[in-house]
């Protein structure tokens, strides 16, 4: 008797029986093996690339330093150690939460910078996810109505120009036009709600053009099923069946997307935190490898990839819950 082949969900290597009783929790546990896994590599490459980026001496000593002083620096810092010392020293204290104190200001730890600067960074990308969506479920849903028309025309445009636009230069035009020209909102920093306008719609520029996309995409292949066929045949009401049979069916890819989107928001605002001179965690980044500080710069960095990691674990588990369509092999 021939072995029961393998089911696998459509579009993805997960198998269906994961999925079943109990098996989520093996999946759930073999992501989370994946995860450790990948947060191991990454603690190697920060610490590598945060040494690469300079000495702290070189910033934290005046010029005219003595060797004695170096050296005092050096063993406070825990800087007289090997490499293979301070790596493991810092895997040790990372796994209790503890990423030392901070060399550039120091009289915080490295986390607590990091925790005083996160809120900010949460509130600029949580107000440009909410400005991602309400602009592109629309214009994707009503590109892929009208397709071929102009709407459709000006929305592909807008799609290409939203992918092709770099973020700091989009920053720095937005400035020079409604903050310096016109006068209407704040050039930078963070002072009320006007201050955050301007950062939100760099900083979701790029995701509003790649999830009107992959909504109208999804749209358009929804469109010519046979269950959108039967509503409209049954007299169902045109904008009934768009907003409610279509979008709800076409959800899945754009759902997908939008987690990984909402990751990269969270965790790839260092560019427009540094040009509209936001006080968040992206800018924190920058200043730390400024100034060579390693504790600092290592708990940004980790923090980003837990972020990144969490937020792909939950698309994958959410995707296998709501995936409708699952297919069963014959036994």
């Amino acid at each position: 008797m021939s072995p029961t082949p393998a089911v696998f969900i459509e579009g993805s290597k997960i198998p269906l029986i994961w999925l079943e009783g109990n098996g989520m929790q093996r999946f759930i546990m073999i992501r989370l093996s994946y995860a450790v896994l990948v947060l191991f590599v990454v603690s190697i490459i920060v610490f590598i690339l945060a040494r690469a980026s300079g000495n702290p001496i070189d910033t934290m000593l005046p010029f005219d330093a003595t060797m004695s002083q170096q050296m005092a620096f050096e063993k406070l810092w825990g800087l007289d150690k090997s490499y293979p010392e301070q790596y493991f020293k810092f895997i040790v204290n990372a796994v209790q939460g503890d990423f030392g104190q901070s060399v550039k200001w120091s009289d915080s730890t490295a986390m607590g910078m990091v925790w005083q600067r996160f809120p900010n960074t949460l509130q600029l990308a949580g107000f440009a996810i909410v400005v991602s969506v309400l602009i592109a479920v629309p214009v994707g849903v009503l590109s892929s109505v009208n397709k071929d028309n102009p709407f459709d025309l000006i929305g592909k445009v807008f799609a290409l120009l939203g992918q092709a636009t770099p973020p700091f230069w989009l920053g720095i035009m937005l400035i020079w036009i409604f903050a310096v020209e016109l006068d209407w909102f704040p050039t930078g920093g963070k002072a009320g709600f006007k201050s955050l306008v301007l950062p939100a719609i760099t900083l979701g520029w790029f995701q509003v053009a790649a999830l009107m996309r992959i909504l109208r995409s999804a749209m358009l292949e929804v469109q010519d099923t046979e269950y959108v066929t039967l509503a409209r045949v049954k007299g169902i009401a045109e904008w009934k069946v768009i907003w409610k049979h279509c979008l709800r069916n076409a959800a899945i890819p754009p759902l997908t997307l939008f987690g990984i989107l909402a990751a990269q928001i969270m965790t790839g605002a260092i560019v427009t935190e540094s040009v509209f001179s936001w006080p968040g965690t992206g800018l924190l980044a920058v200043d730390a490898i400024r100034g060579r500080d390693y504790p600092v710069i290592q708990a940004v960095v980790v923090l980003f990839s837990v972020i990144y990691i969490m937020m792909n674990l939950a698309i994958d588990i959410i995707y296998a819950y709501l995936d409708p369509r699952i297919r069963y092999g014959d036994n």
